[in-house]
Order: structure tokens, then sequence, then C-alpha cells
């Protein structure tokens, strides 16, 4: 009986499939174009040329993604617990936290490409400056919101600072922490195309834009497939992660 949920799971994704490739069949019809390939001939340019090319550049992006989400996170959920916790360092930071979180970060991709060059440490610190501040915020307000039941009932055993966070507010933001992780991904995914996209030769983001000046489009949706595949897989750890480590909230 508890594979009839797993199950369930895959059969609604195997539906979801099936429905997108059913939409796009139809769009190829009515739009006629060779810029808009049937998903027949996109599924197989990706299994002949997934090999030879599209591995390399799925590979150089995962590791651009994967490095941006770890670090950003390493930042900005330590600094969000602190900023929750403690009212005047948060009083004095936000001010500052208020006038740079909307702002585009995109549009210091110039200035980053200047500083640090065309590699893959310029994309990086781009994609994590975004991911940061989504962390950061997220971590901060659900630390603030934390009932003061839980702290009190804790600092009435003499726990220590440490221990406060260890025990209270980490696992207490936790759900939290996750979501903006997945939130921050599709972010992360949309950046991480527009910076690819930048004098680079390597990354899914640089396949899709260079098979599509190249008229090759059925590359070019090979490339679209792998880069949603890539998400998607990013997306089911992240689901699996938030089950493991938060079963209390979805037992």
């Amino acid at each position: 009986m508890r594979f009839l949920p797993l199950a369930s799971k895959i059969l609604h994704i195997l539906a979801t499939i099936g429905f997108l490739l059913v939409s796009w069949q139809i769009f190829s019809i009515l739009l006629d174009t060779p810029a808009f390939p049937p998903p027949e001939q996109a599924v197989r340019s990706f299994l002949k040329i997934f090999r030879s090319d599209l591995a390399g550049h799925l590979g150089v992006s995962f590791y651009r993604i994967m490095f941006s989400l770890v670090v950003a996170t390493i930042l900005g959920v330590p600094l969000g617990l602190f900023l929750g916790k403690s009212k005047k360092a948060d009083r004095l930071s936000a001010p500052f936290i208020y006038l740079t979180y909307p702002v585009p970060k995109v549009v210091f991709l110039p200035i980053i490409l200047i500083l640090l060059g065309i590699g893959n440490t310029s994309k990086i610190v781009l994609i994590t400056l975004i991911v940061f501040y989504q962390i950061l915020v997220t971590t901060r307000d659900a630390a603030k919101n934390l009932p003061k039941e839980y702290i009190l009932s804790i600092r009435s055993l003499r726990a220590t600072e440490r221990e406060l966070y260890q025990h209270i507010y980490f696992p207490a933001c936790l759900p939290a922490i996750l979501t903006s992780l997945r939130l921050g991904l599709g972010t992360a995914m949309a950046v991480l195309f527009l910076v690819e996209t930048y004098a680079t030769r390597e990354g899914i983001g640089f396949f899709i834009m260079d098979s599509w000046s190249s008229l090759a489009y059925d590359q070019m949706f090979a490339g679209i497939i792998a880069m949603g595949l890539m998400g998607f897989i990013l997306y089911l750890l992240l689901d699996f992660g938030e089950k493991v480590l938060c079963s209390w909230v979805n037992p």
C-alpha cells in the first residue's frame, strides 16, 4: 500500500508530460514553421546529440547552478537566522536590505564581467547574489515570526545561544528555507540562461542560442528539453530533501 502514492505521482508526471507533448504537437501543426518543429523531431535530435554535445554543456550548467545554490545557502541561512533573532541587527540592516533587494541584480552583469572575467566565476557570483537575497529575506522573516513560546521554553532550560539556533531557529525555519530554495531555483535557471548567452562557449544557454543562430531549430529545442530536465531533476531533489528533513510538516 505504501507504494500507491509513488505510483500515483509517477502516473501524474507521465500524464503531464503527455499533455505537454500533445499541446506541443498541436502548436507545431498550427504554426507550420521550421522554427517550431514537432516534439518527435526535437526528441530525436536530443537523443542523437546528447552524448556528443549536450552532455558537456549540461554538465557545465549543472555545476554553475549547484555551486551557486550551495554558496547562497551557506551565506544566506546563517545571516538570515541571525537577523531574525536579533532585533537590533535587523533594525540596522533593514534599510540596506530594503534598498538593495528590489534592484534587479542582472543589471550588474557587465560590471561583474569586467571585474571577474568571462569564466565560471562571474556567472556563479551573479546567480549566487540573486538567490542569496531570496534565501536571506525568507529566512529572516521566518525567524522573526517564530512563536515566542518556543524560545521561552528552551531558554527556561538554560539553553545557550548555539543551542537556540540548533534546536529552535534552524529546524523551525527549515521549511521556509527549502521553499526559498525552490523559488530561487526558478530564478537561478532564468539567470543561468541569460549569463550563458554572454561571452562564453559553454553551457546549455550558449548551446540553445548557438543552435538558434545556426537555424538548427531541432537542436535548439533539444537544448530546451535538456534545460527543462535539469530544472525538473533539481526540483525533485529539493522536494525529496524537504520530505526527509521536514517530515513533521507533512507526515
